[in-house]
Formats: structure tokens, C-alpha cells, sequence
């Protein structure tokens, strides 16, 4: 008989039990393994040299093979791209104006989607003036950077990565690249 009197019981809890706001839960993010920095020398045949990370693959640039010059640092553990294109000054109409306004203007182009980007200009340990802009929000590239010794040479170099994770859960390795970045510019030296 008692068995009887929890049989109502039990089906009015599961009645009650059920509802249909069930929210499914957010995927997790990605956990990424940042490895350890170790830098080597570029060894590629371009006209400027710089020190990368040992984790970075150098591929020439897919986007315009007829550029020897362009080449780029491929993170494939991190899924993200540094994008380095060189331009010989005074050549073709590529003067110092030119270049810096293209590169600035490229930046610009992401203001649509960026809450804010954050410019910088910098003197490298070997006399180059370089700009730096850090991009905040879902954009594209994160992190943007110029240098030139303002008479024959000008490298550009912007990070990408291949996904369309939301950049908060990218925000390790995009800090991870920053970096090698930043030492990959303190490195760089024009080639005469």
C-alpha cells in the first residue's frame, strides 16, 4: 500500500522535472600548449634577415608567388599566419609616402569590425622606424606592423589565423605571436 501513495508522487516530480528552456551548453575552447620560445636566423634568400621562432614554418607567399620576397611564418600548432611582404623603395612608384599611407590605409579597413586600434611607433636596435597596431574586437588581424629605413626598404608583416574562433579564445596565441613578433622587428636587418 505505500508503494501505491509514492507512484503519484514519483509521476508529478518527472511532470514537474521537464521543461523546455534547456539551453545547451557552450562548446569549450580550444586548449592550446603555447611552446616553449626558441628563435633561429631566416635563412630564405630575401633581401632582409631577421630572427624566428623555431615553431614558425617559412613558406613563400601563396597569395602572390611572382613576390620572392614575400614569404610567410606559418604557427600550423597555433593555426595562425604572419604575412611579411617587402617592397623595394623608389622602384615603380613606391616611394616612403606611398607604402606608409598603403600600409595604413590597409589597417584602416578593419575599423568596421574593430572596437579600437592601438598604433605605436617604434626605433629598432638598428635605426629602422617601425609602427606597430594592435586591433582590438572580431577582426581579421590582430596585430599589424611596418618597418622601413625610410630610403630603400619597407616590410610589412600582419598575423592571421585560419578560424572562426572568436578572438577571446584565440587571445593565448595571438599574445604567444605578438611576441615573436615584436623580436622578430628587433631583429630585422635590410640588406644592402
Amino acid at each position: 500500500m505505500m508503494k501505491r501513495n509514492y507512484i503519484p508522487l514519483i509521476l508529478l516530480f518527472i511532470l514537474l522535472s521537464c521543461s523546455s528552456d534547456y539551453l545547451p551548453k557552450p562548446k569549450g575552447y580550444n586548449r592550446l600548449d603555447l611552446p616553449e620560445r626558441e628563435f633561429i636566423a631566416l635563412k630564405n634568400d630575401v633581401p632582409y634577415s631577421f630572427e624566428h621562432s623555431v615553431h614558425a614554418n617559412v613558406e613563400p607567399d601563396s597569395f602572390n608567388l611572382a613576390e620572392k620576397s614575400w614569404i610567410n611564418l606559418n604557427y600550423e600548432s597555433l593555426g595562425g599566419k604572419v604575412h611579411l611582404t617587402y617592397l623595394a623603395l623608389d622602384t615603380d612608384g613606391k616611394d616612403i609616402k606611398t607604402v606608409v599611407n598603403d600600409a595604413i590605409n590597409l589597417t584602416a579597413k578593419h575599423q568596421i569590425k574593430a572596437y579600437g586600434i592601438e598604433e605605436s611607433m617604434m626605433l629598432t636596435p638598428k635605426g629602422y622606424t617601425g609602427v606597430v597596431a594592435e586591433l582590438s574586437g572580431e577582426v581579421p588581424t590582430q596585430f599589424q606592423f611596418f618597418v622601413t629605413d625610410s630610403t630603400r626598404n619597407f616590410l610589412r608583416g600582419a598575423l592571421y589565423f585560419n578560424t572562426a574562433m572568436k578572438n577571446d579564445s584565440l587571445a593565448p596565441a595571438i599574445e604567444y605571436i605578438k611576441v615573436d613578433m615584436i623580436h622578430l622587428i628587433n631583429t630585422l636587418e635590410f640588406k644592402k
